[in-house]
């Protein structure tokens, strides 16, 4: 008489987890198989990778050119309107779900761990929120991709180097020209040892004129030694769309 296998009490409790907690879509909320994946299949098939972190220059780095010395810079996507990475944004600023950005982020460091420009990044910098609108919305988006990246890239996240000190009016629906002038003076840079001499990595979650990037950029080269390199989830293709 044949023997019934019995299935793994592990595949038992994940499959459990899996049917009170469904994992979801950050694009569309459909039921994803696994919960290490973002987008379902259908939304895989509507997003516009970039490969820039394969490239020394690119879209993300022409950005800045004449305005700040990068190593090297990159988007894991293009942004576009009604896109499901536009949807994952959103939910992961204004609709409580921190984890979006930490999935994305540990994704999108196991591609940069691949590529030579970002594997001698030493720490990883978030652009601070002011931290009355951090306990607002109860965590900093980028932090949260900062997390994930960490995790894949083997290196820290330093928090409180570098800080925001002025609570300036949302960039979302503001002209290319306002958001420079709304982040003038904004960043500040504190315990600059802690990043002398170091590759730092500073993070977003989307690049648009690069008014706040730049900003932070210019805080942090400050310190001796600075080399900088940056990473966002998305970058929008005009740079005056508007973000999420």
């Amino acid at each position: 008489m044949p023997t019934l296998e019995l299935p793994n009490w592990k595949d038992l409790v994940r499959g459990l987890v899996h049917l009170i907690y469904p994992s979801l879509c950050v694009g569309c909320a459909a039921d994803l198989p696994s919960p290490h994946t973002c987008f379902c299949i259908r939304c895989q098939r509507r997003l516009q990778p970039t490969d820039m972190h394969w490239q020394m220059e690119n879209a993300f780095t022409d950005r800045f050119w004449g305005r700040l010395p990068l190593e090297s810079g990159a988007a894991m996507y293009y942004f576009n309107q009604k896109s499901p990475v536009q949807k994952a944004l959103h939910q992961l600023k204004y609709r409580n779900q921190a984890d979006i950005g930490v999935r994305i982020g540990r994704r999108y460091g196991a591609l940069l761990a691949q590529s030579p420009l970002f594997q001698r990044v030493e720490v990883i910098l978030p652009v601070p929120l002011h931290p009355l609108k951090e306990r607002l919305r109860g965590y900093n988006q980028s932090a949260m991709l900062a997390a994930g990246l960490a995790e894949s890239l083997n290196v820290p996240v330093l928090q409180g180097v570098l800080v925001r000190n002025q609570h300036s009016a949302s960039q979302t629906r503001q002209k290319r020209m306002d958001r420079f002038g709304n982040v003038n003076e904004v960043f500040a840079l504190r315990r600059a040892q802690r990043i002398q001499g170091k590759h730092v990595l500073l993070v977003d979650d989307v690049l648009t004129t690069g008014a706040t990037l730049e900003a932070c950029g210019k805080v942090l080269l400050e310190a001796y030694g600075v080399r900088l390199s940056m990473a966002t989830i998305a970058i929008a293709i005009h740079s005056s769309m508007p973000a999420p």
